[in-house]
């Protein structure tokens, strides 16, 4: 009913005071429960519905929550799963290398630099952003099957996006392709070697030769180190292709070798191809994505291997998946990984869902796009520590051109994952032994079968790691700058 002309409104001050009461409760709530650890709440409260209609969800929630909001001085994390620490038992900060004390503001003086790892923490930033889309909420009953209700053990989900972002990206042909699933790129790396063997027994009285596995210097150490610890039958490590290049180009097949090629490669950034006529080529493409190089056409050889930690970041997720042309050789490879280890996890499969979802609603889009986001970190730390080396005559860095990406539809700086580092003075035969002295942890070329004068350095980690290894490399160049100039002086005088 209408309010008569001229009176007042009637109760609309108790009725304003009761909504401003209602919203600062509501308020209070959500505070309460972002500052608090999951255990604190009643669980009557979490089953009469929780907040907008949530129940046994909002526990997990709250907790990870609370979690994420803990402040850790931009120099650390808190993580779910951390090591309790106080009288409350809830994780601790988690501090980055040379930073300390309970929230990892305390930082450690004259640090070594550790750019060891391919710990791709230089894309957390960005998925701190993406906090939201990205999150995943796995119920207790998630899966507990080995496989999914119709017997299969890959998420036909995760397949397909996964083939729809190679096709966004144009760095790999999809079409016509099987996909295996694996506990990241390691466990495929022996998981193809054994698809491409040939069958141990022939007969009951003959077995096949095993087929020798090599690889060009430098290379990544696994292909080495997984082909030798499983020690086959079917297959024994056979060295580098040096010895065979030769013989290969003047017209002898290498029928029955199996050949890795890194393009781009690990450690040096190069792109390369196959050097054996007629070997069987595992092509690791780890690499072949717009933040660590330039798309110049899909890559389309009949096994290529990815790995879900250089795209996204997620290398703690363990998921990697190899594109094969032949079915019998897909067939074996996934036989594998189901005999390994049952098939890819499948929390990590859900997981990874959620993460490319997010990759492929924000490709093309600025700042959002993970590519663009990565290559900007990427390049500008290529470009500092090439503007720093470049004052040395000690030390020296690989050379990468500016190239044409079809990704970015530009000509694009190089962005490389890794220095590789060369020393140049004849006394420096350890480059490695020098970068230490210098406090700088670095991975020795001879561990890619190159020689002692180059060393791996790091370029992925996170911020803190790489202002650390920008001090230390300042700090050996104007040593070196500084010994120069007093052995002139001296001279002079």
């Amino acid at each position: 009913m209408e309010e008569a002309a001229g009176q007042q409104p009637r109760r609309r001050p108790a009725a304003g005071l009761w909504a401003l009461a209602l919203f600062a409760s509501l308020f209070l709530n959500v505070v309460l429960l972002l500052a608090h650890h999951h255990s604190s709440f009643a669980p009557s409260r979490l089953r009469d519905g929780g907040s907008c209609g949530l129940s046994w969800a909002l526990q997990a929630a709250t907790a990870a929550e609370a979690v994420a909001a803990v402040d850790c001085s931009g120099h650390g994390q808190v993580f779910l799963d951390g090591v309790a620490a106080g009288e409350n038992g809830r994780p601790g900060c988690e501090c980055n290398r040379c930073f300390g004390g309970p929230d990892c503001s305390l930082r450690t003086p004259n640090c070594t630099a550790d750019a060891t790892s391919g710990n791709p923490l230089f894309l957390e930033p960005y998925w701190k952003r993406h906090a939201a889309a990205s999150a995943v909420l796995v119920s207790g009953w998630h899966r507990l099957s080995y496989s999914t209700t119709d017997g299969i053990y890959q998420s036909v989900e995760l397949e397909n996006h996964i083939r729809r972002l190679h096709r966004a990206v144009g760095n790999a042909v999809v079409d016509g392709m099987h996909l295996v699933f694996g506990g990241g790129s390691t466990q495929l790396i022996n998981a193809l070697v054994y698809a491409l063997s040939p069958d141990a027994v022939v007969d009951d009285n003959a077995s096949s030769p095993p087929a020798p596995v090599v690889a060009t210097a430098p290379y990544y150490p696994p292909y080495r180190t997984q082909t030798q610890m499983f020690d086959g039958r079917e297959y024994r490590w056979n060295g580098t292709t040096a010895a065979l290049a030769n013989a290969s180009s003047s017209g002898d097949s290498s029928d029955g070798f199996i050949e890795f090629v890194t393009s781009p490669n690990n450690p040096d950034g190069m792109l390369h191809k196959a050097v054996l006529r007629g070997s069987a080529v595992v092509a690791d493409h780890a690499y072949y994505w717009p933040h660590f190089t330039h798309i110049s056409a899909p890559a389309d050889e009949d096994v290529m291997l990815f790995t879900m930690s250089k795209p996204s970041g997620h290398a703690g997720s363990r998921f990697g998946w190899a594109l094969i042309r032949d079915e019998t050789v897909a067939k074996r490879a996934y036989e594998y990984v189901q005999g390994s280890i049952m098939g890819a996890s499948r929390d990590t499969q859900l997981r990874m869902l959620g993460i490319v979802k997010v990759m492929l609603a924000n490709l093309h889009a600025g700042k959002e796009d993970i590519f663009a986001f990565g290559y900007d970190v990427m390049r500008s730390r290529w470009r500092r520590l090439s503007a720093a080396v470049s004052r040395s005559r000690r030390i020296s860095l690989q050379k990468i051109p500016p190239q044409y990406c079809t990704y970015f539809n530009r000509v694009r700086e190089p962005s490389p994952a890794y220095a590789w580092v060369r020393c140049e003075r004849e006394e420096d035969d350890d480059c490695y032994k020098v970068l230490l002295k210098a406090k700088i942890i670095s991975r020795s070329g001879t561990g890619y079968e190159a020689s002692s004068r180059y060393t791996r350095v790091s370029l992925l980690k996170s911020d803190d790691d790489f202002e650390v290894l920008m001090e230390r490399v300042t700090d050996l160049v104007d040593a070196e700058n500084y010994e120069d100039t007093t052995s002139s002086s001296s001279m002079s005088w």
